[in-house]
């Protein structure tokens, strides 16, 4: 098993998230060896509906520096692997008004398979993002108040 685990840690801030789902990814042998060398990118990156089915768009998997002359696209959009159930599911949460689809973690299964982690979001409004930074600042006191005491023991 490997220890691969890439998360995208704006999520939180940016998005409230209203479910999860895990897919697989759709890849080529270079893509799978850059991801297995953590030279992957969240940042930036959506999914979309397109002819009913899920796809990932502006996922960077850095060129694979070994290959040969015939390497992957570095940005190119790639299938999401999910039951239809789940799939059918989703599509109807898309169409409606202010959801997106966005990858939350890129990680190794229990079975050495790359997986994305995908969430159902809803965009915050700004006051929204001011409310979970304070309430993160306030978290990040209270804990150096306790280490603090702790020591002070």
């Amino acid at each position: 098993m490997g220890s691969l685990s890439i998360v995208n840690k704006k999520i939180g801030l940016l998005y409230e998230i209203q479910d999860s789902l895990v897919a697989g990814l759709l890849l080529v042998g270079t893509e799978v060896k850059s991801i297995r060398r953590n030279r992957v990118s969240l940042q930036g990156s959506y999914c979309q509906l397109e002819r009913g089915e899920l796809w990932i768009k502006n996922l960077h998997i850095a060129p694979y520096d070994s290959a040969s002359f015939e390497s992957h696209d570095p940005v190119a959009k790639r299938k999401l692997l999910l039951h239809r159930r789940e799939l059918k599911k989703w599509a109807e949460k898309i169409r409606e008004k202010g959801f997106s689809v966005v990858p939350k973690r890129l990680f190794l299964s229990d079975r050495n398979l790359i997986k994305l982690e995908i969430a159902l979001v809803k965009g915050k409004k700004i006051f929204d993002k001011r409310e979970t930074l304070r309430k993160k600042d306030m978290e990040r006191e209270q804990g150096r108040r306790i280490s603090v005491k702790r020591k002070k023991i």
